[in-house]
């Protein structure tokens, strides 16, 4: 399997075409036009609202904080960066961003660096999904403000369901590659344990179908949120995404509590609360049982941990 660095512009360019116009039959061009954020009079009123916020309280740069939102692909992250996206004092830089990324992987720290400090807003909003393992790297980059980051994670049948309908076997294939050796350097295998790489052996990717790959590459990903201690950091915020999507107004209000930043109804008014598909026994999937109980049981280690933070956030907004 060809990394997305080691492939030509022109084949890089030609896969995602094609990746598009598989998304678009299978959701529809309207979900299409909203998750590549492609609308352009709202990029357009986007763009002019935070010059207007710039001009009347921009920042010294500098001095923005960086926030890193983090997790995992499809599990909802661009529902929280286009609510982000609507406040004056938050400057995005999407996986999208040529700036920062290339082909949706961090450009060099420097670059990183560079940018933040050239920023004039009171945050900087980075998403670097296939740099999470480095998030603890990414929170201790040197000469910048000390930031924040917000590890997403969804229902692994759902976020599952997405990542097969977009990508295919990608998850899949990535999961043989580390198990044969053959990953090299690529984000999937970075920062992996020898148990982690003999646990992704021992459930023989070979013959997983693609949804229990996608289940499996849940797992390992997720697993990296305790491995790297980051549920022991007052910096870092464990997000449910079923739980954004049930009640935005108060996990919103808890996201700004973290991260000292004006609560307000914008910042949610495009998600409709709705009841997650996840539970539901008619939409699990037929997921390999070995790796349906291990998902199961991270399950319960994150919803335990996100709910512990919840709380905090609770104690701290009431003590405040």
């Amino acid at each position: 399997m060809a990394a997305d660095d080691e492939v030509s512009a022109l084949a890089y360019t030609a896969r995602r075409v094609r990746r598009h116009l598989r998304w678009a039959r299978t959701e529809g061009i309207g979900r299409l036009i909203e998750e590549d954020r492609l609308n352009p009079v709202e990029r357009i009123g986007t763009a002019l609202a935070k010059r207007r916020w710039r001009r009347r309280a921009g920042r010294a740069p500098g001095s923005a904080m960086p926030v890193y939102l983090v997790g995992l692909q499809r599990s909802g992250t661009n529902m929280l960066v286009r609510g982000l996206d609507a406040a004056g004092e938050v400057e995005v830089r999407n996986e999208n961003d040529s700036t920062v990324f290339h082909r949706f992987q961090l450009r060099p720290d420097p670059v990183l660096t560079a940018t933040l400090n050239r920023s004039r807003h009171a945050y900087v909003l980075v998403k670097p999904l296939c740099e999470s393992h480095r998030v603890d790297e990414l929170l201790a980059l040197p000469g910048v403000t000390p930031g924040r980051a917000l590890w997403v994670y969804r229902d692994v049948d759902d976020r599952a369901r997405s990542e097969v309908a977009k990508f295919g076997d990608a998850n899949l294939r990535a999961l043989r590659a580390i198990a044969d050796g053959s990953i090299g350097r690529r984000w999937q295998g970075q920062r992996l344990d020898a148990d982690t790489v003999e646990l992704i052996r021992a459930h023989d990717p070979q013959v997983l179908d693609p949804h229990s790959g996608a289940a499996l590459f849940w797992y390992v990903r997720n697993s990296l949120f305790f491995q790297l201690g980051l549920d022991r950091r007052p910096d870092v915020l464990l997000c449910r995404y079923d739980s954004l999507v049930a009640e935005p107004a108060a996990q919103l209000r808890r996201l700004c509590a973290f991260l000292d930043f004006p609560y307000h109804p914008r910042l949610h008014a495009h998600i409709a609360p709705r009841t997650s598909h996840g539970a539901a026994g008619d939409r699990r999937l037929p997921i390999d049982p070995g790796v349906r109980a291990r998902c199961d049981e991270l399950t319960d280690r994150l919803d335990r941990a996100a709910a512990d933070a919840r709380s905090e956030t609770t104690k701290a907004v009431d003590s405040g």
